[in-house]
């Protein structure tokens, strides 16, 4: 590996990082859990390069942190770790038990992979090394983001979950729609808002077709009581979310509730829908998914989204009792890349690599980058024989891309359960073959330079 490579290819990916950030002012109330002022001074300058407008306190303890905590609000909890007055997962269990939900990140020195990648399956946002402060303002913006998403759906469900009179008062309202059908679901009313979701132009025009929207739901005795609940029950009921056609056969998500009409007599008498178009809040999320678990530079999975896989496959791997693949890459000479050639080059060559592994993989497979110079490929159901053929394909295919300049990686190989029953031990295997690799082309190149200069 070339260590000496990274700080400039973290210099790329900073810098389209932080221009993205700059772009708005973004507000944010810091609480540091820090011994060293002169780090938190250093945090507080990068976020000022991006941009970002910082309140901020400090504490060192327990309950300096606790005190605040109830005292003061606070976007962003960043802490140093490790840290003498803190047991490993202290923060995290504090904000649990104080029922704050505020994003954690961790700033460390020289942290283990495997021990990052416990954190972030524990609940923290990210690990930071203080070596790449600059990452910081991304990590804050990403974090933030995903905890207004938890917001916003919490908002949600509470809006869907309104009185009776909130319901009527609703049936003008344009954003949600509302419409009324018979016990066998036949359309008896419909406001304009549920026409404007579903494409039709008129009342008169979507009654007279007599759709069966919502016949599939209270027709089948299941799904109508997930829409309405028991009958005759006080409890809430979550609202259910599904897929509608639209005039012109595009589809719409929606979120709907519903609640039993009573008819004059005690009796009941009719359903009442309420439907959200969620269509574009989806979308939304989805986007800020892929942006979480996505490198920006080549498009694989990051770290982040690796972790979660090898905790998934693990779990099916114990149910199943077959064998998965992990295998590790690294792009030799990256160094010698950017010095004769420009960074530029040097991220192309990382996106070639990245392409190697995604024409070499199949679809259930998970291409990754750690960062740097670093890959990794998850291979479900395969075991150790096939695991050395992808191996091979991939270092033939990236010293073959007929591109220049040429290009040469490194591969390690581990195999679960057999090399690892864990994230930590499965990522130590992989990464003393991958090192076992590159000792012998060192050894192996020099040989070839001594018998050049004989």
């Amino acid at each position: 590996m070339s260590a000496n490579s990274k700080p400039h290819l973290e210099q790329v990916e900073q810098v389209s990082a932080l221009d993205a950030l700059g772009r708005r002012q973004n507000l944010v109330r810091i609480l540091f859990i820090h011994r060293s002022l002169a780090d938190v001074e250093n945090c507080l300058h990068e976020l000022k390069r991006a941009r970002f407008t910082v309140s901020s306190d400090v504490v060192v303890s327990p309950e300096q942190f606790a005190e605040r905590l109830r005292s003061q609000s606070f976007d962003l909890v960043v802490t140093e770790y490790p840290s003498p007055n803190w047991q490993e997962m202290q923060v995290l269990d504090l904000l649990g038990q104080m029922k704050k939900d505020i994003p954690l990140i961790f700033l460390v020195h020289g942290l283990k992979r495997e021990t990052a990648a416990e954190f972030i399956l524990k609940g923290a946002a990210e690990c930071i090394e203080m070596d790449s402060i600059g990452h910081l303002p991304v990590a804050i913006h990403r974090a933030l983001d995903e905890k207004a998403l938890r917001s916003q759906r919490d908002r949600a469900e509470k809006d869907l979950r309104r009185s009776e009179a909130r319901y009527r008062a609703l049936a003008g309202n344009l954003s949600y729609g509302i419409c009324r059908c018979s016990l066998d679901g036949r359309l008896l009313e419909i406001n304009e808002a549920m026409m404007r979701i579903l494409g039709y132009g008129s009342r008169e025009e979507l009654l007279a077709l007599d759709l069966d929207f919502t016949r599939d739901i209270i027709q089948d005795p299941g799904r109508r009581a997930q829409l309405l609940g028991q009958s005759g029950a006080d409890a809430l009921v979550d609202p259910i979310e599904i897929e509608w056609k639209r005039k012109d056969h595009s589809t719409v998500k929606v979120r709907l509730s519903g609640r039993e009409v009573l008819s004059e007599q005690g009796d009941l008498g009719a359903y009442e829908i309420i439907a959200e178009d969620v269509t574009r809040q989806r979308e939304l999320e989805d986007h800020l998914r892929r942006q979480a678990a996505s490198d920006p530079l080549t498009g694989l999975a990051n770290y982040r989204r690796l972790v979660d896989v090898l905790d998934l496959e693990i779990k099916r791997s114990k149910r199943t009792s077959r064998a998965f693949a992990l295998l590790f890459f690294d792009l030799d000479g990256l160094k010698l890349i950017n010095d004769r050639y420009g960074h530029m080059r040097g991220s192309q060559a990382l996106c070639r690599v990245a392409d190697v592994l995604c024409s070499c993989c199949r679809d259930i497979d998970t291409p990754a980058r750690f960062g740097g110079d670093e890959f990794a490929l998850v291979l479900p159901e395969t075991n150790a024989e096939a695991a050395n053929l992808v191996a091979r394909r991939v270092c033939e295919s990236a010293a073959n891309d007929g591109k220049g300049p040429k290009l040469s990686v490194s591969v390690g190989i581990a195999v679960y359960p057999q090399n690892g029953d864990s994230i930590e031990s499965l990522l130590c295997q992989a990464d003393s073959e991958l090192y076992s690799m590159k000792r012998q082309k060192i050894v192996a190149a020099a040989a070839r330079q001594t018998a050049a200069g004989q």
